[in-house]
């Protein structure tokens, strides 16, 4: 399993989506996607965009304006 990080700090929506998404395509089922962002947007926007290409988030967790979603790749 390879876990990589998506450090989205200080983007808004939809930067934070296509970042994810440009990291997805590079990694394999079963491979993880930690998620840094600070656009609330996110905590639609990613499980959203996760249900469209069959990925799974696995955690969500908030801590000093900063929200980390872990996202299993489908």
């Amino acid at each position: 399993m390879n876990r990589q990080t998506v450090d989205a700090r200080g983007l808004l929506c939809p930067l934070p989506v296509i970042r994810t998404q440009n990291q997805a395509r590079r990694m394999a089922t079963g491979d993880e996607i930690e998620v840094l962002a600070t656009d609330p947007g996110v905590r639609q926007d990613i499980p959203a965009w996760c249900r469209v290409h069959g990925h799974a988030v696995a955690k969500v967790s908030e801590a000093d304006d900063e929200i980390r979603i872990l996202i299993t790749i489908g």
